[in-house]
């Protein structure tokens, strides 16, 4: 039971009050955080929203309040009227600390059961529990910092846009599927049966066509929906910050956003972005970190080894060589004497999951070298690793041979996971980056066939226009990613905005003309009637938000997130339809062997 606030008004939020509130009659409201009974007097830690002050039952001043506050405990919300002191023993660890309150009234608003979660910065309960549980996990402080920061992230950019002549238009939820990109969240049409709409993966074709009716500048933060497998700094449902602009190439995208990055994390994190920054091709990216999203706050670049070991008796070696495959390495400069053999071992477990198959290393301590190829090293090897690798003191080589790919995937890896180990990685050194000159498309292996590297409406470079049919695995695209200390953070191009290269692209992507029209008739049609060269980009706004707060989850800073297996454990969805939707869907479920309930 409650008590009801029958016109009782807060004056304050409790984290607010400082000394110069002494003397004040204040009215607070919250949860209780904490209580110690000290005999003649009641001390309770009230938390609201803005932090935690502490509040004194005294029989001296109310005996009435005195007895209320005898019966409440963690977590019943109170609101309690009061007289601002001065603290008798100061807490310099609280903003608060230099202020108490006596309490002159007490209302019980509402009593609590023992949470099952401990509300507190440094509880332990593990995820699953607190997801379950997420209205009392996000009572916690840091929590709701995330969230708070989040929201202020949102504001600024909203407000660069609004200054920047931006306009903000929402685009449809239920759309059309469309191909070439994840899989599609499908939604029955009970009115239209058998037809389905899909939740849109990004609002990318009404953003384009917004630049075909002439609004020029457009920007939204909008919920996309993707149903792929998870991975940790991912969700099936997430928030993006989209932009459109007519009339530009890559250099005023790119401009812009460097401004817009520039006010974020000014505003919100008082850092200066340095720009402009650095731009490094897409090729140059991969073969020197591994990765089209490198971090860039640490070495422990690649190195092609090829030439060094073309007449190696090595047979991993010569048959990596044989098969035009690579042999990459890193240099762990000056740590190699943190990694046993032990510890090299477990990298190299840990560099099986990205596909590669060992892992060779080449260690210079003391003035000697050891290494698990020593028997297959001839001195002249050993001169050209030391001069490719600038070699010192306590650095350890790390060698993989395998095909390019896994060369990259494995190597690009192993050097993030290193300095995470050595932990070298401040979250706060923010590296910002542009990757550029993307390819245009990839080969996908199971369709075999060329796939769009981003999406089918991206422009290829002018000068590579000529080999879209031909060439297509040298085509370039006009795309950019902004990266961030090891994640893509948003991406963009400049869209092809002329009908007859609209086409080509399809055509080059395995397209039919009637499958073109099928999918993209509508698209396809507008581009008809006075398309202007446009271009943008778009945040993950959970993502940014992750590195601006230091976490490293991404289910902390949404706040109602699925897990892995994308389930939302407070609402137990997705659920079991009735089967009265079913049937006015004109739905039927068929059996499976093994429930993913």
């Amino acid at each position: 039971m409650g008590e009801a606030l029958n016109g009782l008004k807060r004056s304050h939020y409790g984290g607010e009050l400082r000394e110069n509130h002494i003397g004040e009659t204040v009215t607070l409201m919250g949860w209780v955080q904490k209580r110690r009974n000290l005999g003649g007097l009641i001390f309770v830690d009230l938390r609201d929203k803005s932090g935690i002050c502490q509040i004194v039952f005294d029989t001296a001043v109310s005996e009435e309040a005195f007895n209320k506050a005898n019966s409440i405990r963690n977590e019943y919300v109170i609101a309690i009227t009061g007289k601002v002191t001065k603290r008798e023993s100061v807490n310099n660890n609280l903003p608060t600390g230099q202020v108490e309150i006596f309490a002159e009234t007490l209302k019980i608003l509402c009593e609590s059961e023992v949470p099952p979660i401990h509300i507190d910065d440094n509880d332990e309960a593990n995820e699953r529990t607190r997801l379950k549980y997420r209205y009392l996990d996000l009572r916690k402080p840091k929590m709701q910092n995330f969230l708070f920061t989040r929201h202020k992230i949102a504001s600024a950019a909203r407000r660069f846009f609004d200054e920047q002549g931006f306009v903000d238009i929402e685009t449809p939820m239920l759309t059309k599927p469309t191909p070439e990109g994840a899989r599609d969240y499908l939604v029955p049409s009970r009115v239209n049966l058998n037809k389905f709409y899909a939740l849109p993966q990004s609002p990318q074709l009404f953003k384009q066509l917004l630049m075909v009716s002439g609004f020029d500048r457009y920007y939204q933060i909008t919920k996309c929906f993707r149903d792929e497998d998870l991975r940790a700094d991912r969700q099936p449902e997430f928030t993006q910050i989209d932009v459109e602009m007519s009339f530009v190439d890559e250099d005023d995208v790119r401009a812009i956003n460097e401004d817009l990055l520039k006010y974020i994390f000014k505003e919100v994190a008082n850092v200066d972005v340095q720009t402009p920054l650095l731009k490094l091709p897409y090729q140059e990216a991969m073969d020197r970190f591994g990765s089209d999203k490198p971090d860039i706050r640490f070495g422990f670049e690649l190195k092609k080894m090829n030439s060094i070991f073309e007449n190696t008796e090595f047979k991993v070696f010569s048959d990596t060589l044989a098969s035009n495959g690579d042999i990459k390495g890193i240099n762990i400069n000056g740590y190699g004497d943190r990694f046993s053999r032990k510890d090299i071992g477990k990298l190299e477990e840990f560099i099986k999951s990205y596909g590669a198959k060992g892992l060779a290393w080449i260690k210079f301590t003391n003035g000697e070298m050891q290494s698990s190829i020593n028997k297959f090293l001839n001195e002249s090897q050993i001169n050209a690793v030391k001069t490719l690798f600038e070699v010192g003191e306590n650095d350890l080589i790390l060698i993989v041979a395998d095909k390019s790919a896994v060369v990259y995937d494995s190597l690009g890896a192993l050097r993030c996971e290193i300095a995470k180990q050595i932990g070298i990685l401040d979250p706060k050194d923010y590296k910002f980056l542009w990757v550029t000159d993307f390819p245009l498309f990839e080969y996908d292996e199971e369709e075999n066939r060329y796939v769009a590297k981003h999406h089918p409406f991206t422009s290829p470079k002018d000068e590579d226009l000529d080999k879209l049919e031909s060439d297509p695995g040298n085509c370039r695209a006009k795309a950019y990613d902004i990266v961030l200390n090891g994640y893509e953070i948003g991406g963009g191009s400049i869209r092809i905005h002329n009908s007859s290269v609209q086409e080509r692209m399809f055509k080059a992507l395995g397209f039919t003309e009637e499958e073109a029209n099928e999918k993209f008739g509508f698209f396809i049609d507008a581009f008809k009637y006075g398309a202007p060269p446009h271009g943008g980009i778009a945040y993950g706004l959970d993502r940014v938000v992750m590195l601006v707060t230091g976490t490293d989850n991404i289910r902390d800073v949404i706040a109602f997130p699925k897990t892995q297996d994308a389930k939302c454990l407070l609402t137990n969805a997705p659920s079991v339809a009735e089967q009265k939707q079913l049937d006015e869907l004109y739905l039927k479920l068929t059996p499976v062997e093994k429930s993913n309930a």
